[in-house]
């Protein structure tokens, strides 16, 4: 079924996935503010200003704003990417009309109180602290700045305890300026709901909402030389990330990846966490996951063992690394994957939140929709030359490592 879509004339794009026999919707406001698009200084600023927008408006409190949705019963919550922001909300489908209006005034009519950003400082630096206590998390971020270097895209979507210390009421009000415009927006639903209604309710809400006039910033992430990063911590484990240089969003590789991930480190049968985990017994936490981004890629394997049998693990990692890449998936592997892909695919459409993530998401970043049987038809025509292909290709590049723990400096990769 095609998506219903409309235009406003200050460019916001809007998008409807209408599914008849529901009686919930989810409508989400997504706005490309990530941290891909933040100078040095800014670092953190886009997922800061995510939670000051639930401070209050000039119609509504904090507290306003949470008792009315919770008064229908309604979800309200947002995230912050590396490329995007998004503001969601899913309810029963009569209460549409608030949970849109919330959302447009969070988005418009936000105070930016100066006491309430102070306060806020505290709250996000609270949230910094808790990602440096996570070990795993701290690997990964280790593994952005291994394999990025020092460009946007590696840099915490959280900011640091130094730019969010800095952060100003003028600092907002300017990057909400240049980077909260309509041109650079989508409003997306999916579930059951009137589009006649929404459009002349978005044409209320959204239709003063001025354009920036200001170009949207070059990411231009470029590859460097991948290099290993240690940081000596005091704790049990030993964390362990390697980097591999992989297919950005919208690659013909896309789908092919996600199989040949699936197999390699994705899923309880995987090569990594049956040799390592259920074989070897030497982590509990040991996978893969393909990381993408509108300019680049990279295909990530995690495991957190202990220092003693550190060695051990990235010795059976480069073990079923080489042999994935010199042998690729058999028959067997490549069917089971793009079965366990399909399944993944369809159970996730029986949610409105994933939809309207997935059709919001995608006109965002990528321009563009691509309905549920063009999915499925595009997994379904993958072969396994393909596959084997993306696999010797992205496991012979030279890869970057993260090692997080006692003793990650000794650590030989």
């Amino acid at each position: 079924m095609a998506f219903l879509q409309h235009t406003l004339s200050n460019g916001l794009r809007i998008i409807g996935e209408f599914i008849p026999h529901y009686r919930s919707v989810s409508v989400g406001l997504w706005v490309e503010s990530g941290s891909q698009y933040e100078t040095p200084k800014e670092n953190g600023i886009s997922h800061f200003i995510e939670h000051m927008l639930f401070k209050g408006t000039t119609r509504r409190t904090a507290r306003d704003i949470a008792e009315e949705m919770d008064a229908v019963g309604g979800q309200l919550n947002a995230f912050t990417s590396k490329e995007c922001t998004c503001f969601y909300a899913k309810v029963v489908d009569e209460h549409l009309p608030l949970a849109m209006d919330v959302i447009s005034d969070l988005v418009l009519h936000s105070k930016l109180d100066e006491d309430d950003i102070a306060r806020e400082k505290g709250v996000v630096i609270e949230e910094i602290n808790m990602a440096e206590d996570s070990p795993e998390d701290l690997a990964f971020e280790l593994l952005m700045l291994a394999h990025y270097g020092d460009q946007p895209v590696s840099r915490p979507i959280l900011g640091t305890v130094e730019t969010v210390s800095a952060f100003t009421q003028a600092d907002i009000r300017s990057y909400m300026k240049r980077m909260y415009c309509p041109e650079r927006s989508v409003l997306a639903l999916a579930g059951k709901f009137d589009w006649e209604k929404v459009i002349a309710q978005a044409e209320n809400l959204y239709g003063e909402w001025e354009k920036s006039g200001v170009d949207k910033p070059e990411t231009g992430t470029v590859q460097v030389a991948p290099t290993k990063l240690t940081r000596k911590k005091d704790i049990e484990q030993t964390h362990i990330c390697i980097g591999f240089p992989s297919a950005k969003i919208g690659s013909k590789d896309i789908y092919p990846l996600a199989l040949m991930n699936s197999v390699y480190g994705g899923a309880m049968s995987s090569r990594l966490f049956q040799t390592i985990r259920e074989e070897r017994g030497m982590a509990y936490t040991v996978y893969s996951y393909p990381n993408s981004y509108t300019d680049t890629g990279m295909l990530a394997v995690y495991a957190g063992t202990s220092p003693e049998h550190a060695d051990e693990v990235v010795k059976l990692i480069k073990e079923e690394t080489q042999n994935l890449k010199e042998n690729g998936l058999t028959e067997k592997e490549f069917t089971q994957a793009r079965d366990q892909l399909l399944a993944s695919f369809i159970l996730g459409l029986e949610s409105t939140s994933s939809r309207m993530n997935s059709i919001g998401r995608r006109l965002l970043i990528q321009g563009d929709t691509r309905t549920d049987d063009e999915v499925v038809e595009k997994i379904k025509s993958i072969t396994l030359e393909e596959v084997n292909e993306v696999t010797r290709r992205v496991l012979s590049a030279p890869f970057s490592v993260a090692i997080v723990g006692n003793g990650a400096d000794e650590v030989e990769i």
